[in-house]
């Protein structure tokens, strides 16, 4: 049996479902990530064939640099995707995803431009940029 996980924007104009496994979430620490939402993205890589999207007229995607582009929703504004050019995954918000969600936590990335006002006591892999992994899911932006 195949498993799925459904997730939406906080008012409901856009909502997904994810076929499949998904990835452990990753925490990322970056300046631009920090400005969107406040605090960090908490993501989940999924492969890009393997998501559908209901209601995608209602994602904006804002080029956030030269090298990827942040999905949100057009209505209420809640962030839901990151995804690099040429990737072959998206990166999809945790928190938008319906719970339980089952997910496990994986790493800390772009450590080294984590804010000044919280500290990070657990003990996951922290990267001082993306994860020593290639592929495009892992740059900034």
């Amino acid at each position: 049996m195949q498993e799925n996980h459904n997730g939406s924007c906080l008012c409901g104009a856009v909502r997904f479902t994810i076929r499949g496994a998904v990835g452990t979430v990753s925490f990322c620490h970056c300046s631009q990530c920090r400005k969107q939402t406040g605090l960090y993205y908490a993501t989940t890589d999924v492969d890009n064939d393997h998501v559908e999207i209901t209601g995608s007229e209602n994602v904006t995607w804002y080029r956030s640099s030269d090298n990827a582009g942040r999905g949100f929703c057009r209505t209420c504004g809640s962030a839901l995707f990151w995804r690099g050019d040429g990737a072959d995954q998206v990166s999809i918000l945790a928190g938008a995803l319906d719970q339980p969600a089952g997910l496990l936590t994986g790493s800390h990335i772009f450590y080294a431009d984590k804010a000044d006002f919280y500290e990070i006591a657990d003990e996951l892999p922290k990267f001082d940029a993306g994860r020593p992994v290639t592929g495009s899911v892992d740059e900034p932006g």
